[in-house]
């Protein structure tokens, strides 16, 4: 595949369905937790107030996934190189923190963090 090609549409579907905000703020408490939980993220909770950066670092101290391999070729193989889509994505997450930020103390204030179950 063209990797020019690819790329872009790499990164616009990580900004739209894995950016942090996007699973903490407008979908329910149950997908953040559920997905910190299926990723083994060491984190207990996520405090609602940007909780998209937090999301992220959580999601990044999570347990690391298997590489690809002859034991194990169901996984994708990894880039070897993934800073720049996790640069990006923690900046627009910061930037869409930032917008919902009045929102997000609200919750904070009425329903506390975002518990990770296990």
């Amino acid at each position: 595949m063209n990797r020019g090609f690819t790329l872009p549409w790499m990164l616009t579907l990580a900004l739209l369905t894995g950016c942090g905000t996007i699973n903490t703020v407008f979908r329910p408490d149950a997908v953040a937790s559920q997905s910190l939980k299926d990723a083994h993220s060491h984190c207990e909770s996520v405090p609602r107030i940007y909780s998209g950066v937090i999301y992220g670092f959580c999601y990044l101290n999570s347990e690391p996934q298997p590489e690809i391999g002859i034991n194990n070729p169901t996984f994708p193989p990894r880039e070897s190189n993934a800073f720049p889509v996790i640069a990006i994505e923690a900046i627009a997450s910061g930037v869409m923190d930032t917008l919902v930020l009045p929102y997000t103390i609200y919750r904070q204030n009425k329903d506390g963090s975002i518990e990770i179950y296990r």
